[in-house]
This record gives structure tokens, sequence and C-alpha cells, in this order.
């Protein structure tokens, strides 16, 4: 086999994709030194012939010296499962036990003949035979996580594997199962304003969000992602590039909402001390969340938290230092490692500034099974605990909010957001780091909002070994997200068919696409969906393949459709009727221009202003466009006898959006089919300025911006109760 041959040999069963088209038509052809970059990041030699072929014939043979593979994913209903089973024996009368043991704890098992088992293939291997058999379990264990070994009679010892049995369909409320039409609130978490916080949102603004919004005949609030940041560094604030998506952001945190602050005499000392208290009135004040201010007031008080706890609870083993206990036995090793990485990053930045992340720790603490790891974990205990007391401490506080919702029946709930990766400084990227292609990015390739392409520089999971790990990190992500929720948002839900690699050095327009084992996870997302019952929405935007909208359709994940995009191939918005009933619907998102923003063009002034047109051509051309966009929605408006009284279909006559021009809007799309709908705040309140634009890093204030009106005048707000109202009539509830 020649080079050219065996490196495309060598793609197929990595999983690259050495050509793609995009959202034009064009398509792209990978370099060979891009293809040699990726399989290297993924752990294998391509450099040069020898080790081209060696990588070649070593992942060729490696299935076959075998006898189970680690995982196999199958759906209840495609019973019997076929297991392959790999020996070097076809001796008709040898003799195998199988052995299954159940989720539950209980064992079964038979033994078999060769000759009852179908013959699949064969391959030599260093002068070895191998035979591939097919064996058809006789038995169905049902849903769950099982263990099948397999081992010959006369020569044990044999081989085990999990064997993951999951549901056709992902969890559906009774409410959506019913036909009714769920509506309710999209927020930024952060950007909660009220005249209690410490200068923004946390779990006590969204608990109380939960009350005034189900006031207002709302039965569901999405949020952002909640995942763990940096405590050491409040200014790393995109909660879409997280530490670890397992864990959740301590900034979060109501300090007073604490049961160790009301016993705490020095703690409440210190906040009704006069310059705190002026301190926390100006943090309320700002139009922007000052993350470090935040941070340096709540955490100087939970460390006097954490200390009082330890004395009073925990040395008293009361019954809520037990809870602790619990806690700390059921999050296990991963919260130990979560807690430790804190420790140990929080110890060398103080050190030293420029240390970013686990990559750039001295070299013996580079891998959490380093014994210098160890040592510091038996040298600081205290402090690898108080990060445990405080991430106890997030999710009970965001539990409350759950069971906030549960008590007042909402529909659906709180919806979660689930990023697409993690931060390759983290400590999720520290403990497995044999998972991850870590000198690989992943990000989108050119379109029309991003002609250079996107680079997130999130490294990307290498899809064999997620495979070889029996899927245990996504499945311990799905769980941890899933616990408070009752729906996951998945972002970029497309990851789980394909993710666009960046290789180490090239641009964001060199990428290549990397497929993932897309039956496998959308079964276990089917199974941890149906065990939380937490329905699931699919982040769809962007370049989509037909293939993931033709897989994720069955299985019951609700697509993601926005209105600014919904419009046919003449450019016209498209009809409310048209929207599919599988679906969350909103008018806009965090990465795309408000409501306001777009109709008076804002975005595109920054954009311009910032010098983010990569032509004069496209500023002029997508100012045109915006300019047919907005008459285009006030003819639909008009067509659909929402255009309120007195308004043209001019837009030249409009020229800043209007409260009731809002609602024209919100109604319209409120009366599509799909099961549910979520309105952004922002939109509702006329905020000109979007959340995040993409393709900035300082130039803009991204993931701060606040809202302009307090939780506790929501319910008085005109324009709130208004939009609110007009949403019920046209949805429900």
């Amino acid at each position: 086999m020649n080079d050219s041959a065996a490196l495309d040999q060598l793609c197929r069963m990595s999983g690259i994709s050495p050509s793609y088209a995009d959202v034009w038509g064009k398509i792209h052809e990978a370099k060979p030194e891009h293809i040699r970059s990726l399989l290297a990041a993924m752990g294998i030699a391509a450099d040069d012939p020898e080790a081209l072929q060696a990588s070649l014939e070593t992942l060729e043979s490696r299935n076959w010296q075998r006898i189970l593979p680690n995982a196999r994913v199958v759906r209840e209903s495609g019973a019997p499962f076929v297991i392959p089973v790999t020996l070097t024996s076809n001796d008709p009368e040898f003799r195998l036990i199988w052995t299954l043991q159940r989720e539950s704890g209980e064992s079964e098992g038979a033994e078999i003949r060769l000759a009852d088992l179908e013959h699949e293939a064969e391959r030599d291997i260093d002068g070895v035979r191998y035979h591939r058999y097919l064996l058809r379990l006789p038995v169905n264990p049902g849903w769950g996580y099982h263990r099948l070994a397999v081992s010959p009679r006369d020569y044990p010892p044999g081989d085990s594997m999990s064997l993951i049995v999951t549901p056709d369909r992902c969890y559906e409320p009774a409410a959506l199962h019913s036909g009714e039409r769920v509506w309710g609130f999209a927020v930024q978490l952060y950007t909660l304003r009220s005249a209690r916080n410490w200068g923004m949102g946390d779990f006590t603004d969204l608990k109380n969000l939960v009350g005034i919004a189900h006031e207002l005949g709302a039965n569901v609030i999405g949020l952002n992602p909640l995942h763990a940041l940096y405590p050491h560094n409040p200014g790393h604030i995109s909660p879409y590039s997280p530490s670890s998506r397992l864990f959740l952001n301590l900034l979060y945190l109501d300090v007073e909402a604490i049961p160790d602050f009301e016993e705490s005499a020095l703690a409440r000392e210190l906040v009704q001390m006069p310059g705190f208290q002026e301190r926390l009135a100006q943090l309320r004040e700002t139009e922007l969340v000052d993350y470090r201010q935040v941070a340096e007031l709540k955490l100087q008080v939970l460390e006097i938290l954490y200390r009082h706890f330890r004395e009073c609870h925990l040395q008293q083993e009361t019954s809520r230092g037990q809870a602790f206990r619990a806690f700390q036995t059921e999050g296990g090793p991963v919260l130990h490692r979560q807690a430790l990485f804190e420790a140990l990053q929080e110890e060398f930045y103080r050190a030293d500034s420029n240390i970013w992340g686990w990559p750039v720790w001295p070299e013996p603490f580079r891998h959490p099974d380093a014994p210098e790891v160890a040592q510091f974990a038996a040298d600081n205990v205290d402090r690898v605990e108080y990060y445990q007391y405080l991430h106890w401490l997030t999710q009970e506080q965001l539990g409350t909010a759950a069971m906030e919702c549960l008590r007042l029946g909402y529909k659906v709930g709180i919806y979660q957001d689930l990023a697409v990766s993690v931060d390759r400084g983290g400590a999720e990227a520290w403990g497995n780091q044999h998972l991850y292609a870590l000198t690989a990015s992943i990000g989108a390739p050119p379109d029309e909002l991003a002609l250079q392409g996107q680079d997130w520089g999130l490294p990307p999971l290498v899809p064999d070994r997620l495979r070889e790990s029996a899927y245990t990190p996504y499945i311990a992500t799905l769980r941890a997200n899933m616990r408070h929720a009752g729906a996951l948002r998945i972002d970029h839900v497309m990851a789980l068919l394909r993710l666009y690699w960046i290789p180490p050095q090239a641009s964001a327009a060199e990428g290549i696409y990397v497929h993932y084992p897309l039956q496998d996870l959308l079964g276990i997302l089917a199974l941890e969906s149906q065990r939380n019952q937490c329905m699931v929405i699919g982040e769809d935007l962007g370049t989509v393949p037909e293939e993931i909208r033709e897989a994720l359709g069955p299985l019951g994940v609700l697509s993601y459709r926005l209105l600014l995009f919904e419009k046919d191939e003449q450019g016209n918005f498209n009809p409310p009727d048209s929207y599919p009933r599988q679906a969350l619907i909103a008018v806009s998102t965090h990465d795309l221009p408000t409501l306001a923003g777009y109709w008076e063009g804002v975005d595109l002034a920054l954009r311009e202003k910032l010098k983010l047109f990569p032509t004069e051509e496209l500023r002029q051309s997508q100012t045109e466009g915006r300019e047919k966009e907005r008459a285009g929605l006030l003819k639909a408006l008009d067509e659909a006898g929402l255009l309120p009284e007195g308004y043209s279909t001019d837009p030249a006559e409009i020229s800043e959006l209007t409260p009731a021009l809002v609602q024209a809007i919100h109604a319209f799309l409120a009366r599509s089919p799909s099961s549910l709908m979520v309105i952004q705040p922002e939109d509702m309140l006329g905020q000109r300025q979007q959340v995040n634009l993409p393709g900035t890093v300082d130039q803009y204030p991204n993931w701060q911006r606040k809202l302009t009106l307090t939780l506790e005048a929501f319910l008085q707000d005109d324009r709130v109760r208004q939009l609110t109202q007009a949403m019920c009539q046209e949805r429900g509830d």
C-alpha cells in the first residue's frame, strides 16, 4: 500500500474526513500535512512512510487481538443483541461461557459452542489467524449499563465489556406529549439585577425568577451554561469555555443564603460594615458585571463561612456536617480531583500570575496521578475541602431553584445549556488528558457570519479514545448537567456526529471534520434523558448536515429555530405554521443581535466600528440586506394580522422598535406549532446591545452586560406584563 492509500485508510479508521462542502457548496480538500498533524494530535504517528505503515497495522490489528470490544451500545428494540467475539479457534466444538451481570447486580449466563455462532470474518496477524464470530445474546436486560463477559471454557481468563442498552427516544414531558405549547424565558443568569444580589445574578435570583415567571404564565427558564470556571481568575468569564462541565460556577452562590452565614457573626459583621455595603451598592448599579470585584467580596466571606462550617459542623459531626461528608463520598475521586485542581491552580497562580492552567504548572504536577500531587493533597486537606464545600453549596442552591419549579408545577422547569467542550487549561482536561487532542482546537468553517471561520480554542475529545473509555466521561457530563434540569440544550449538537478540528498552527479556514460514533452517543443521550426525566434540545444552527437532523428527529430531540434565520429561498420570513412542532423557537440568541439592535442596525454599526467586515462589499451587502429583512418582517406581520394599528409596512417610517412591535413579533412566532418558545429579557426590555459578539475578545464586553430592569420591577413593568399576556393568549397558561 502506498503512502497516499495508507493515509486515506488511517483517515477512515480515525474518523477524519479529508474533504467537506461548505455552506456555499464549495469543496475543501484537506492538506496532507494538516491530516498528519491531526493524526499526531490523536496519538497516531504518520510523519514518514515507516510510521504510517506501523500505525495502520496497529489500528487494524488492535480490535482483532481481544475477545470483546470495550463497549457496545444497543437499542432495546433491537434485541436480540449481536456481540462480536474474536478468537483464535475455529473448532466447532470449542466452547465459550458468556455471563451477563445486570446493572442491578443479578447475573445469568450459559455455555455455547462455536458451531452455534455465525462466523463473520477472519484475519492473519503476525502468523496467527483470528476468527470473528457473532454472538446473539438470548436475553434482554432492559435499559441500563450492564457487563458482559465471555470466557473460553478451558482457557480462562476471558474478556468483558460494557453493554449499554438504551431506549429509542428521549424523555418528553407530559404536557408536551399531550400537545401543549409551552413558553418561558431564556436568561443569562449573571445578567439578572436585584436589590439583594452582590453585583451579578445568583442562584437566589434564579429561584425568585422562577416564581416571577410562573406568575406571568411561564413554564420554562432557559439558562446559559453554569459550568465551573476558574475561582483564581474571575476574569475568565466565557460560560462556553469552562474548566469543567461536571461542576458549577462558584460565583453564582448567594453568600447570604448559605446557612453558615446566618450562624457566623463574624461574616455578618463584615458584610454589614459601611465600606462593604457601599461596594455592594456600587456593584449592583454598574451596567456591566465586574467579575473581579464580585469575586473578591464573595470569596472573602466564603473563606470565613468555611472556617465556621469546619469548626461548628465538621468537627462537631452535626447533621449538616454529615450531609457534606455524604456529598464528598458521592462525588468520590471526580469531586476530589476538581477541588484539588482548584487548590493547585490557586497555589501556582499566587506565586506567578502567568500560570493560566495545568499545562504550565511545574512539570511534576501536570498529571493528577503524580506522587507530588498526592503529597500536595495530603499537605493541604483543608484547602481541597474548602473547594469541595463550595461545590456542595452550589449544588444545594441550584437544587433549591429546581425544587421551586417542581413546587409550582412547571411543565418543563429549568433548562441548562451544555458547552461543546472544555478549556484546555482546566480541571477536566487535566484529569482526562488521554481523552483529548490537546494540541488541536475545535471551531466552525467559514460561513456568512464568519467568513474566516471560527476557532473556539477548545480541545476535542478523540473519538477512538472516547469509545475505548466506554463513554464514561460523556455519561458523567450528561448526568451532571441533567441533575437539576427539566431540559438540556446541547450547544452545537452537530458534535455528536462530527466536529470541525483545526490543526496546530493552522487557520480556522483550514479545519478538517472528524466524525464521532453518532448512534452510540445518541443512544446514551436517550438513556440519560429518560432516567433523569430531562428532555433534550439540540442547538442545530450553522453548518448542519442533513444526517444529524435525520437522526435527532426520531430520537425526540428538539430542533433549535430562530426567527431571524427562518426564511424561504426568496428571503421571506417563514409563516408560523411552517415551523416544526418538535422545536424550541426564539427570536434571537446570545450570539446574535437583540431584536432592537437588529431592527436599528446596532450590530452592523458595531461590526463596522470594530473592523469585523473583511470587505466593504460585504458590509454594504449586509446593510442593504437588513433593510429588506425589516420590510419583510413587517410584511409577514401584516399578512398574519399582527401589524399594530397605525403602523406602515415601510421600515423607513419605523426607525425605532416600539414595545407594540416587539409584542407583535413575539406573537407572530408564538403562533407556531412548536412545543417550546423562549423570550430573551433583553428583547422584552428593548435593549440594543447583544450579550456576546462572536469574533471579539477584548474589543467588546462579552458576557458582562446586565439587564436594565431589576427582578423586583418585573411584575410592574408594562412591557413585561403586556408581552407575557400576549404569550399566554397565543400559547396558553
